[in-house]
């Protein structure tokens, strides 16, 4: 079976193309200071051509549902259905944070991946590692670094593996607030990677755990700004 996956849920996008005898088969990273929708198809072109691949050959597709950037994961959504109507293959969703997670298959820690979700609030879950897999011990939430770290401290007193971008701006806070129980992943741990999409998304997609393109919406965690101000105005 060959997944093409699509990961636009942070500013560092990218595809992978992975086949589930052969692995992976092509992966490219897209640190996008323009939009996703400027570059995605381009990219998804050039790859299945450099992997001498047709689209006709893929078998499903696979796309990181969220929580991210609310752009980000309606063009990232949006791409993958056109895809699916196109050639009639199913699709499979793979939450961003636990995909996130995989970077760290095996850790003794339990893992924290952080997205900056701005007003001072990260998007957020906590990760330990259980026989195969990743088990949720806090689920994926939006919530400010400090009331994070209380509730981490009520689960578990080991160290913690933190790695994102709200890792890295929010550091000194996680550092003043439990000390040596963090620890912080390698900097190019510090990205998420679309190969674990592709990878979730095959073991989704041998299990039969489609989705329904026409229902399937992005994992926002919270209500967008243009919501906010609309519910306001009623």
């Amino acid at each position: 079976m060959k997944i093409l996956a699509i990961d636009t849920s942070t500013m560092l996008g990218g595809i992978a193309i992975m086949d589930d005898s052969s692995g992976l088969i092509a992966e490219v990273r897209l640190n996008v200071k323009s939009t996703h929708s400027e570059r995605l198809m381009t990219t998804i072109d050039t790859t299945l051509k450099q992997a001498s691949i047709s689209l006709t050959e893929i078998d499903a597709f696979a796309v990181a549902i969220g929580p991210g950037s609310f752009t980000g994961l309606r063009i990232g959504l949006s791409t993958v259905k056109g895809l699916s109507y196109a050639t009639g293959k199913p699709i499979v969703s793979v939450p961003s944070l636990e995909a996130f997670a995989w970077n760290f298959p095996y850790c003794k820690y339990p893992v924290c991946p952080m997205l900056d979700a701005r007003k001072k609030e990260v998007y957020t879950a906590l990760f330990q590692w259980k026989n195969d897999g990743f088990i949720r011990l806090i689920n994926e939430v939006a919530l400010s670094v400090d009331r994070l770290l209380e509730k981490i401290k009520v689960i578990s007193d080991k160290k913690i593996l933190f790695t994102g971008e709200g890792a890295h701006l929010y550091k000194d806070i996680i550092i003043e607030m439990i000390g040596e129980q963090a620890v912080f992943a390698s900097s190019e741990k510090m990205v998420s990677s679309p190969a674990n999409v592709a990878y979730l998304g095959i073991k989704k997609a041998v299990e039969g755990k489609f989705s329904e393109p026409v229902s399937l919406i992005p994992l926002y965690i919270r209500r967008s700004e243009a919501e906010i101000k609309e519910s306001q105005k009623k």
